[in-house]
């Protein structure tokens, strides 16, 4: 395991997870994962499909726990979901019943907050997240990114000092895609958030991150983390240069080579049946 900084927020220490099927050996999600993110970093995860980036995910988050291991935000361990850790999901999350405003003030309204500050609070985060002006608006008459952006803002007015997302982005079009991970990003240096990011997309995570962890094939290790050193904010110029074009390339190779080990194994499970 490597030596704690001082400054982690977040701290992932050999944590593993097995899942098991009836009549079926345990399959090893995760295998003693170590992860570090310091405050106010923004930092991706990424690797091949099956590789446990979401086992991850729901341990960080304490939707699930580990066989191994521990979860320490700021010092302390956790035990369940933590109110500093906000998720964001790729799954469609916002209640069709409600307005935007009333999509974003329900975190409130359970948490007991009186009304007219709810709505001073929701009309902020609509803001902070470019929905300012559609308040009043129900989800089925938003796109598939607005509809995006009033989850991330019901999971920001919370004011959680870390932000998980699950390849929030996943079901949009690449230019929303990069859009929105501009404004995730302005979001992160307004309220000095940290951020960890799980992606399949190589181009998001090189746009968005100040390092970006790769994962084996399952059972899931970062198997080698990747400092993205890029001018911010990473535009048009910064995106289609050379140094980014590099980081990209330098992510797939690791990518492919887990990728294709994945892809030998599915073959044997496959003509193993058979």
């Amino acid at each position: 395991m490597t030596q704690k900084k001082a400054n982690a927020v977040l701290s992932v220490e050999q944590v593993s997870k097995s899942f098991y099927v009836e009549d079926e050996p345990p399959i090893l999600a995760l295998s003693e994962t170590d992860l570090e993110v310091q405050k106010g970093e923004f930092v991706a995860v990424i690797g091949p499909s099956g590789c446990g980036k979401s086992t991850l995910f729901n341990i960080i988050g304490g939707l699930i726990p580990s066989d191994t291991g521990q979860i320490v935000v700021e010092g302390k361990k956790t035990n369940g979901p933590d109110k500093q850790i906000g998720m964001v999901f790729q799954e469609e999350s916002t209640f069709a019943w409600r307005t935007v405003e009333e999509n974003i003030a329900f975190p409130l309204e359970l948490a007991g907050v009186p009304k007219q500050d709810r709505i001073k609070q929701a009309a902020h985060f609509a803001d902070l997240v470019g929905l300012s002006g559609f308040e009043k608006r129900y989800p089925a008459e938003l796109s598939c990114g607005m509809r995006q952006r009033v989850a991330l803002a019901r999971t920001l007015a919370l004011e959680p000092q870390i932000l998980l997302m699950d390849e929030p982005f996943a079901a949009l079009d690449e230019q929303t895609r990069m859009l929105l991970g501009e404004k995730i990003t302005e979001i992160r240096e307004a309220l000095d958030q940290t951020v960890l990011l799980i992606t399949h997309n190589i181009t998001e995570a090189v746009q968005l991150s100040d390092r970006v962890a790769i994962m084996s094939f399952r059972p899931g290790v970062i198997k080698r983390i990747l400092d993205i050193d890029l001018p911010r904010p990473r535009g048009p110029e910064t995106i289609s240069s050379d140094k980014f074009g590099h980081y990209v390339g330098e992510i797939w190779a690791d990518l492919r080579e887990e990728a294709a080990r994945g892809l030998r194994e599915s073959e044997r499970a496959l003509a193993d049946e058979h």
